[in-house]
């Protein structure tokens, strides 16, 4: 089976709620990749108001600034 994300909303800090296909779920932690990735889209994830805007879009997160990651990633952070 392909992983995918299901459903997310905003749990507070640089934390998502995530649902899976798999019938799984989890509070994913960003806040040690977001300060410690050197790509500029996730960076800018830095402003609290940009990490918000986000929505499950092709089986993924899909943030405004067009960054999306893998949904095999975002699980390994829950």
């Amino acid at each position: 089976m392909i992983l995918h994300v299901v459903s997310a909303e905003y749990a507070g800090d640089y934390k998502i709620k995530v649902t899976f296909n798999d019938s799984t779920s989890g509070i994913a932690d960003f806040k040690n990749t977001i300060s410690s990735d050197h790509l500029q889209k996730i960076r800018e994830l830095k402003d609290l108001k940009k990490f918000k805007d986000f929505t499950v879009e092709a089986f993924t997160i899909v943030w405004s600034n067009g960054l999306d990651l893998a949904p095999e990633f975002i699980k390994s952070l829950t």
